[in-house]
């Protein structure tokens, strides 16, 4: 699918898009015409495998109750366990209610960057062997392709493994 023009994105979708301009990204914000909910619909909506759907999920943390952002590849699930050992603190699943407020997003479109405040962003080592990689965009049609070193640069991302 094409991307839509720039007037034509909801506006959650142009905050993103303005933030990849913000940060040098060439990215463009498409919104597909069925849903990039999850992990399985934005790869059959996208055209790629599942391993290339970048997860953008926000834990709390359970000592300090601050917000961490993992970029994970969507054929993986996150060692809770594993990624608290490698961040020096437990983690926690939020709310909706703290996700958004955190994000300035709904659960099923939060993008990896274009936040309302900056959050600890951690990446799934997993996405570096991709070419490209499919993240959301702000709604749970819009996605936007990139590669994952530059995503990862532009998200401010330490790159972990999460398993």
């Amino acid at each position: 699918m094409e991307a839509l023009p720039m007037s034509e994105l909801k506006p959650a979708a142009q905050r993103v898009q303005d933030a990849l301009r913000a940060k040098g990204l060439d990215a463009e914000v498409r919104h597909m015409p069925q849903s990039t909910r999850t992990a399985e619909e934005a790869a059959a909506a996208c055209g790629c495998t599942v391993g290339q759907i970048v997860k953008s999920l926000v834990f709390r943390g359970a000592r300090t109750g601050a917000p961490y952002l993992l970029l994970v590849s969507g054929a993986n699930r996150v060692s809770e366990k594993a990624v608290a050992g490698r961040i020096g603190e437990g983690l926690r699943r939020p709310d909706a209610q703290y996700v958004r407020d955190m994000t300035g997003f709904a659960i099923g479109g939060i993008p990896p960057l274009g936040h309302d405040r900056p959050l600890a962003t951690y990446m799934d080592e997993a996405l570096l062997a991709f070419e490209v990689v499919w993240a959301a965009a702000g709604t749970p049609d819009a996605v936007f392709p990139v590669a994952p070193a530059r995503l990862a640069q532009a998200a401010g991302a330490t790159t972990i493994s999460v398993t």
